[in-house]
């Protein structure tokens, strides 16, 4: 059964209705590809408005697992989810499909990183920023760049937000024209100094997916065209005029074309502190393996308490660490917020 007769014929109707978009919008965007990219507070929206409008295809793609600290803004998701531990790729797949059972979902609970960008983005026509890392926001930018595929950057934390949305060969800037370095560690709050409110989320997210529907349906004309921003908390828009902001000597987009973050030079560190909590995620470099994670339940179970599922092995310590493995050898080690002793961990129970 198909979105378009799931519900009836007329599931779409009302946004056909509206004539700025009409049939041939509704029939560009069933035809579609979009990348999720991080499916947290932001993504979750994204993904939600997209599926419900009758995209053809969503690639949601996030390193992490549901937690009940999301549930206060992550929509997709519920206390079972948390309760489980689920990786959010996979759980927000789920919810999709069960919203709109035409939408065709590939979720993957990976790190987007220099080594799977080309392939995990392969088919997207367009790409929604969800991450809370100017690393995969700059690794994204220059593959945008390269491919001449549009993104829409968003970003969110305590009452304000900003979004943008980038489309090579317009004329207008990229992310590094605006942002020509990345901030330094601590330069800006994230929700886990600042916390979070979750209607900014759903303001700055809700910009994106509508962007993203006039982008696929074919309604260019339509875009923003600005650095949008806003504070919800002291109810204030701003909408920045961004059409002469190119940079002819942006590295990405101006006059050296230069891809410091898709040819690895710039690439993230092997470990990462995750947003809103005390887990540090630890990347082994240039590993393509597929790990066997029933032989390693076996081994670690005298360790202590070991859950297995198809797509994660998590080992629960006395000590309140819990280590939670992916088969591509990524690991999210909660309990912790230090690097060195989550690095340790990972040596012990897998070498170096």
């Amino acid at each position: 059964m198909t979105g378009a007769h799931a519900g009836g014929a007329d599931r779409y109707g009302r946004q056909v209705r509206f004539a700025p978009f009409g049939p041939e919008g509704q029939a560009r965007l069933s035809a579609a590809t979009a990348a999720i990219v991080g499916v947290g507070a932001l993504g979750c929206v994204s993904a939600n408005h997209l599926a419900r409008a009758g995209i053809g295809r969503l690639i949601l793609i996030d390193r992490d697992v549901v937690e009940p600290t999301n549930l206060q803004r992550q929509l997709l998701y519920d206390e079972s989810d948390a309760a489980e531990g689920i990786p959010k790729a996979v759980a927000a797949a789920r919810r999709l499909s069960a919203i709109n059972g035409g939408v065709a979902c590939k979720p993957y609970a990976v790190d987007l990183n220099a080594g799977n960008v080309e392939t995990l983005l392969a088919d997207a026509d367009l790409v929604v920023d969800g991450t809370d890392s100017f690393g995969v926001r700059y690794l994204l930018n220059e593959w945008s760049a390269k491919h001449g595929k549009p993104w829409i950057y968003g970003a969110a934390v305590g009452a304000s937000g900003m979004t943008m949305t980038i489309r090579p060969g317009s004329g207008g800037p990229c992310l590094r024209c605006i942002f020509p370095q990345p901030p330094r560690g601590g330069a800006l709050d994230t929700c886990e100094t600042a916390g979070v409110l979750g209607p900014i989320v759903d303001l700055v997210a809700s910009v994106q997916s509508m962007e993203a529907i006039k982008l696929l349906g074919g309604r260019e004309d339509a875009l923003h065209g600005a650095l949008l921003q806003t504070d919800l908390w002291h109810t204030g828009w701003q909408q920045l005029d961004i059409a002469g902001a190119r940079r002819a000597d942006c590295p990405v987009c101006g006059d050296d074309r230069r891809h410091e973050w898709l040819d690895g030079d710039a690439a993230e560190p092997l470990t990462a502190s995750l947003c809103g909590r005390q887990t540090v995620q630890v990347s082994p470099a240039g590993s393509d393996a597929s790990l066997d994670l029933p032989l390693l339940a076996s081994r670690w179970a005298p360790l202590g308490r070991i859950e297995l599922r198809d797509y994660l092995l998590r080992l629960r310590r006395e000590d309140g660490i819990a280590f939670a493995l992916f088969p591509d050898g990524r690991a999210l080690v909660s309990g912790t917020d230090d690097p060195v002793r989550a690095r340790r961990l990972y040596a012990e129970l897998l070498g170096e």
